[in-house]
């Protein structure tokens, strides 16, 4: 997966700057707009956290829902060096059963000594079981923590541009990729003083609910987030609460079921998670591993469902 290159380079005395080309991304140009910038004010911040990825709210493009996903710390097999790695990533919720959609797009970092972004160009095929493109990778870690052409006052810019969509399904349609002004979005990333909650749900007559439809928890409160977390498995923001609005939680979150036999609980945690939409995953755990009275999930007809959020900072639009 990803197109990273790793190279042996020594640096003597000073900083050894290294041509774009080196690192397979090359420069997309002054005219290159793209559809989404996502502006990480506090790269180290985010870095400390120690998340794995970071995954932006939504940004709406020509009739479906995409987030950007950046991963800091990518690493091919076999490779040494950890590249920034970027992923687009479809709404599920945009995604029709049975239909395809083919993405042609280009995934980039701004470079402000250039004045322009430099990425390179990417395709896939988005359908309701696969809603993560492969890793491309644009730029050793080591190198842009010390480059001054990517990384401004602890801040760097990741964009994407959707160059054209087809639609593979019954109709067969071509989809026209309407060109709009730049959706900007910002991350912060705090230090310390992180905000943390444990909320555990009991769904006592959990054999008697309709599991072809969703069921939801009652609300819970972390840090001033209403929450509410549905067993698909996934946790939706509450959509009366105001403060969302104005600035979005930047939240890591950890989903499990209990095991209430062995104590071995089975457990999924995410990246840094823009609280604006609902996150999870869609095949969290299967309904036969699920209902297996060796695993303990399921005792009698209780399953009980935990969800840990750490609120680590905060998203809005620029």
């Amino acid at each position: 997966m990803g197109n990273c290159r790793s190279s042996s380079r020594a640096l003597l005395g000073k900083t050894h700057v290294v041509p774009d080309s080196e690192w397979g991304i090359q420069d997309l140009g002054k005219t290159h707009v793209p559809v989404f910038e996502w502006r990480i004010q506090d790269f180290s911040s985010l870095l400390k956290t120690g998340a794995k990825s970071t995954i932006s709210g939504a940004f709406r493009c020509s009739g479906y829902n995409w987030f950007l996903q950046v991963i800091p710390m990518h690493k091919e097999a076999g490779a040494g060096t950890p590249y920034v790695a970027l992923r687009l990533v479809p709404s599920q919720l945009s995604l029709v059963p049975g239909h395809t959609v083919h993405a042609v797009f280009e995934l980039s970092i701004y470079n402000h000594t250039k004045g322009m972004y430099c990425g390179c160009k990417a395709t896939y095929n988005f359908d309701f079981k696969n809603t993560y493109s492969k890793e491309h990778c644009l730029i050793p870690l080591q190198e842009l923590q010390k480059s001054s052409a990517f990384l401004v006052d602890d801040s760097c810019v990741f964009a994407v541009e959707i160059l054209k969509i087809d639609v593979s399904s019954p109709e067969k349609k071509a989809v026209v990729v309407q060109k709009k002004a730049t959706i900007v979005q910002n991350l912060f990333v705090q230090n310390k003083g992180f905000v943390k909650g444990t909320y555990t749900w009991t769904m006592n007559n959990f054999l008697e609910l309709d599991l072809k439809h969703f069921v939801r928890s009652p609300t819970f409160e972390v840090g001033g987030q209403n929450c509410t977390d549905c067993l698909s498995l996934y946790l939706y923001p509450d959509a009366s609460d105001e403060l969302q609005l104005e600035s979005k939680k930047v939240a890591v979150m950890t989903l499990s079921i209990l095991d209430q036999k062995n104590g071995k609980h089975f457990t999924r945690t995410s990246g840094l998670w823009v609280c604006g939409q609902g996150w999870g995953w869609p095949n969290f755990l299967g309904l036969k591993k699920l209902k297996d009275p060796s695993g303990g999930y399921v005792v009698g007809s209780s399953c009980v469902v935990k969800a840990d959020l750490t609120i680590v900072g905060s998203s809005n639009d620029g």
